[in-house]
Formats: structure tokens, sequence, C-alpha cells
């Protein structure tokens, strides 16, 4: 081989090391390889929709009745009197023969079990509610099956903001738990979770739904 084509054949073979050395390590402080794998915007967490209930589903919270403006909160409520909090709209709802309300000039709340149909905006209720002191409801499995999260703290404190500020109100609740991000949203068919996975691996954040399906 020429000495031209030597120094070319070395060239190339630095630079392809340099490569795969950049893909495998990371410096000291410096900032983790990305998890996502998704190919789209639209594939991320803040832009993916289910596909809606096909039948009934049930939702468990405080109804809060604001001047005729009904709402079902299945998130946090703030200890105001009467009590404020950013829920679902509520259709069809009616407090006649309604039991365990509380009213303050024209506010009226209660904690029921809503059975109701979701248009992924609004509730339409279709049954009777049940009193939260009457209800017993079957524990949900847990979607982790015991099995502690191995993810380091830092890691889940960092995904937590995240998912906090990009979804905002849309997460009812943001958590860590067990090794876990715990995202409750109103709504997942596995959509949701499924995104999750992609952006911050498996076995990383859990996706828990407000309703549920019961028909």
């Amino acid at each position: 081989m020429s000495t031209p084509q030597r120094r070319l054949s070395i060239a190339a073979a630095s630079a392809v090391g340099l490569l795969l050395l950049s893909a495998c390590t990371t410096g000291p402080g410096s900032a983790p390889a990305p998890t996502s794998t998704t190919s789209s915007s639209e594939q991320r967490l803040e832009k993916v929709r289910p596909d809606l209930p096909e039948g009934r589903v049930i939702g468990v919270g405080t109804v809060l009745d604001a001047g005729g403006e009904v709402q079902l909160c299945m998130g946090a409520i703030m200890e105001s009197y009467p009590p404020q909090c950013t829920g679902v709209p509520v259709d069809d709802w009616s407090w006649d023969g309604v039991e365990g309300s509380e009213s303050s000039g024209e506010t009226t709340w209660g904690a029921y079990a809503v059975y109701a149909t979701f248009d992924g905006e609004r509730l339409a209720n279709t049954d009777p509610p049940i009193m939260l002191a009457l209800f017993d409801p079957i524990a949900p499995a847990d979607p982790m099956n015991g099995v502690d999260g191995t993810t380091p703290n830092e890691d889940l404190s960092r995904i937590q903001d995240d998912i906090s500020a990009r979804l905002g109100d849309e997460a009812l609740t943001v958590h860590t738990d067990r090794g876990y991000v715990w995202l409750g949203v109103v709504w997942d068919d596995g959509t949701i979770q499924d995104a999750a996975d992609a952006e911050y691996g498996d076995g990383v954040v859990v996706v828990t739904s407000a309703l549920r399906e019961i028909d």
C-alpha cells in the first residue's frame, strides 16, 4: 500500500473509532444518553391521545357543582370552603335523591363514585352515583407485581419534573415511590404508558388511569 493510501486508511479508522467511543461512553458529569426511541413529535408523551372507551366508565372523586357547572375532580382538591379543584366536566348531573352532599352559597359538592360515558373531554352521567362512604371498590392490581424499580432517585426526580412541566393539568398526580415515577391521568388505554416507555425506558414510569372501563 502506498503512503497516501495508508494515511487515508488510518484516518478513516480513527474517525470510526471516535464515533464508536462517543456512542458508547459519556464523560464524568455528562448527561446520560437519551432513552427516547420515538420517531415523531406526535408520539411524545404530551401529544399522544388514547382511544376512547367504548362503554361506561367509573370514576371516583369529588363532584363539585359551582353555579350549575358540574365537574368530577379526581386529583388534588384545594382545602378551602367551599373546596376548589380542576376536574372533568360532567353532563346530565342531578342532585335529586343524591345523599352525602354539602352546600355553601352556589356551590354543592360531595365524594362519589360516578358512572358515565367519556368522550375525551367530558363525562355524561349514566347512573345514580354512589357515596364513597358506601362504595366498596375492588382493589386494583399492582401494575408492577410487587417488584420495586431500579432507577436512581436523582433520575426519578428529573423525570418527575420533566413530566410535570410538559403535561401540566393533564397530569392528575405525579410522584415517585418504590423506584418508579407514578403518573396519574384521567384516561389511558395503554397509549400513554407506551409513550412513557418509549421516552424513558421500560419500568421507569407507571401510568395509572383514574377512569376505569366497566362495560
